[in-house]
């Protein structure tokens, strides 16, 4: 244990057993859930659950009177039933975005209850080899603001699971000077751990179960993410006043967009998504999502019920749960704690993924995680609800799979029609059978599905025009319109790019192909020509062979099929203008795609957006010096050095390690730390960090550099 005091020590160390949990436990609940509102949350499912199965009831019945023409081949039955599945899928979402509309105008008449909190509440920010500037700037802003508004009821932990040696070196130099500093009214500390097992969950695991003893409720943060102090605190009443919730979630806003594709998103996140979300915090009642972040949880109830079980198997589907959200929400349930979506709360922030190509990288890594749900979908014990979630988890990705699936057969069908003659006599009568194709019932259906799809984007227009206050934040009612108009363009035209994206990964998981563990994108996401070609030029080919297909059959057909066709044709266009800053900021100038945020923005943004231009500034030469620099720099500076050396107090391996060995080697061998660094590769620097005897064995190349000047003082 760390015996330093001061700047070098983390807190001391109070360990919370977290077992492991089995798939296939049925847990005696630990506490006796009282939901509120419990009536109307039963009204709202119901009413989800009648839409959905109206809607989808009656889409089928339609779409079997348009194909029954003469006698339904097989053919058609197998495109009876893909429209089928879509059609619900969509349905669903239309019956929690009208359940929203209607809930959110009596939303005001309930107010959640607060209590003030006993205690310190930690606040987690996970690390995965992120820009350590941005991550300081936010961790400073949101801490002035608490030591200003909650003096003493705080504590930030940056988790760093980074696995870079030039990163881990960047990342310590910036974070060095904040860490458990004088502030003691929001302290900020730092720990890096080596062993990466289980990813962000086993990292949060890690510090539960070495610290959380000692704190009732932890905050978890992204990288990315921003939280007011009010918000901070309203999250903590909350749950103090709640002994039954183990988890609130909140609703982060998307900011700081500066590419066409972040301010995309943002726009929808701020006009349409409260609406939807509205939806949701209806039908979940007690038994809501996790979403990884921006949430408080209650150390207890966490440690006793979230321990993740190891899935038999390999990877993709075996192994650790990658996306382990959505899961200690279930497990969180099943215990019989209470988890909550509240939606009303102001101040909670992230941001978006800068351009298409990001969002497809991060979706490899998401799909995995989801379709690996599966093996939860029958686990013993889990509520209505949690399976549910886990779900549309699975389905938000396998939809792809159905559209596609629906366009090929739908294709095949007008193939079909053009070459293969229809027979009239195919029974014995004296009359023939006259196949009769119901266009207005077609039309009338393809309208239905439209608008199914675009009502929630509409329902979120009509809310924010209703009210003269928001209206005025996304600029009146004239430019509400248009960046409307504009989303939903935009989104139509990505959609089909999206959507054989998605196709193509769920593919490759079932092929048994694992994602691995790659760092978010928090640049502009800018790309060049040559690589949005090479990210794209698959969904081009197919987009071409499809327009070509439908102009050779029918030109009718071709121009149904544009919504699908042009997005992917004009792909690589579409996918190089999502990104990068220029295109962003041509957007901006042009005051088109303006959120309430971005036309005012918060407090907490702007603290934000200040101390990262002067940590930029200050930081310069962290940003130009190279790795030998920066190592120099650990050896040179006494209190760094010291600091780091007090990060590698845990019991050392004992088991052979041949990097470890490899490294001392190159220690002993290499006159100057010029020729070290030349010599030793990715996985020997990162020993030489994490082994407290091969960093001391370093000291060396410090008073080797340092001797001739010694000589020339003496002298």
């Amino acid at each position: 244990m760390n015996k330093l005091t001061g700047r070098y020590a983390l807190p001391k160390e109070a360990k919370i057993g977290m077992p492991r949990q089995q798939v296939n436990d049925r847990s005696q609940r630990s506490k006796r859930q009282v939901q509120s509102f419990f009536i109307s949350t039963i009204v709202a499912r119901l009413f989800v659950i009648a839409a959905t199965c109206g809607l989808t009831t009656y889409g089928a019945k339609e779409m079997y009177e348009v194909l029954n023409t003469n006698q339904i081949t097989s053919i058609q039955w197998l495109f009876l039933v893909l429209f089928c599945i879509n059609f619900c899928w969509i349905s669903f979402a239309f019956s929690q975005a009208t359940l929203g509309l209607l809930y959110k105008a009596i939303a005001s008449l309930w107010k959640r209850r607060e209590q003030d909190p006993e205690g310190i509440t930690a606040i987690l920010v996970p690390v995965y080899n992120e820009d350590p500037l941005c991550i300081r700037a936010r961790i400073e802003a949101m801490r002035d603001d608490l030591v200003k508004n909650a003096p003493g009821k705080f504590a930030f932990f940056i988790l760093s699971d980074t696995n870079r040696a030039h990163a881990c070196i960047k990342e310590k130099q910036i974070f060095h000077p904040v860490l458990n500093d004088k502030k003691a009214k929001c302290p900020v500390y730092y720990r890096r751990r080596f062993n990466n097992a289980e990813r962000k969950a086993g990292n949060i695991a890690d510090w539960v179960t070495r610290f959380g003893a000692q704190y009732d409720c932890m905050i978890i943060l992204d990288a990315d993410s921003l939280m007011s102090s009010q918000c901070l605190l309203s999250l903590t009443r909350r749950m103090a006043a709640e002994p039954t919730l183990g988890l609130i979630q909140t609703l982060p806003k998307l900011i700081r967009g500066d590419t066409l594709y972040s301010r995309l998103q943002q726009f929808a996140n701020q006009c349409f998504g409260p609406i939807y979300a509205a939806g949701l915090t209806a039908w979940h009642g007690n038994a809501s999502n996790f979403w990884g972040h921006n949430a408080i949880i209650r150390i207890r109830a966490f440690a006793e019920s979230c321990g993740l079980p190891l899935l038999p198997g390999k990877a993709p589907f075996g192994g650790h749960v990658m996306s382990h959200d959505f899961i200690e929400a279930a497990l969180l349930r099943r215990a019989g704690w209470g988890v909550r979506f509240d939606t009303d709360l102001q101040g909670s922030y992230e941001e978006a993924p800068p351009s298409l190509i990001d969002v497809m990288v991060r979706d490899r890594r998401w799909c995995q995680g989801n379709l690996q749900h599966k093996a939860f979908l029958t686990a013993k014990g889990l509520h209505f609800a949690s399976r549910i979630h886990i779900l549309t988890g699975i389905f938000a990705y396998l939809s792809a799979v159905f559209w596609f699936a629906l366009i090929i057969v739908g294709f095949a069908l007008a193939v079909q029609a053009h070459f293969v003659r229809p027979e009239y006599f195919s029974n014995p009568s004296l009359f023939p059978n006259w196949p009769v194709f119901d266009f207005e019932r077609a039309r009338a259906l393809f309208m239905l599905s439209m608008a199914l799809v675009l009502a929630p984007k509409i329902y979120g227009w009509l809310s924010a025009l209703l009210n003269i206050r928001q209206c005025l934040k996304f600029g009146g009612p004239i430019m509400l319109t248009l960046d409307t108009l504009v989303e939903i363009i935009i989104s139509a035209l990505y959609a089909p790019v999206l959507m054989f994206a998605q196709f193509l990964v769920v593919v490759d998981i079932l092929k048994g192909r694992d994602s691995g563990w790659k760092p978010q994108s928090r640049d502009d996401g800018a790309s060049t020509w040559k690589e949005t070609a090479r990210a794209h030029g698959h969904h081009t080919l197919f987009g071409l062979l499809l327009a070509a297909g439908a102009f050779y059959l029918s030109p009718q057909l071709f121009f149904w099929s544009l919504p699908i066709t042009f997005g992917l044709l004009f792909s690589i266009p579409l996918s190089w203008l999502s990104g990068g800053l220029g295109r962003g900021n041509y957007v901006a100038k042009m005051g088109v795609l303006k959120g309430p945020d971005e036309r005012n923005s918060p407090l907490i943004v702007k603290e934000f957006e200040q101390k990262l231009h002067s940590l930029i500034q200050q930081a310069q030469p962290f940003n130009e010096a190279n790795e030998e620099q920066m190592l120099k720099s650990y050896l040179y500076d006494s209190e760094l050095y010291d600091w780091h050396l007090a990060q590698l107090t845990e019991q050392e391996e004992s088991d052979f390690n041949r990097n470890e060995i490899c490294a001392a080697w190159q220690i002993e061998n290499n006159s100057d730390l010029d020729s070290l660094l030349k010599n030793l590769n990715e996985q020997e620097r990162l020993a030489i960090l994490r082994k407290r005897s091969l960093f001391l064995s370093m000291k060396k190349f410090f008073y080797m550099e340092q001797q001739p000047s010694l000589q020339a003082s003496a002298s």
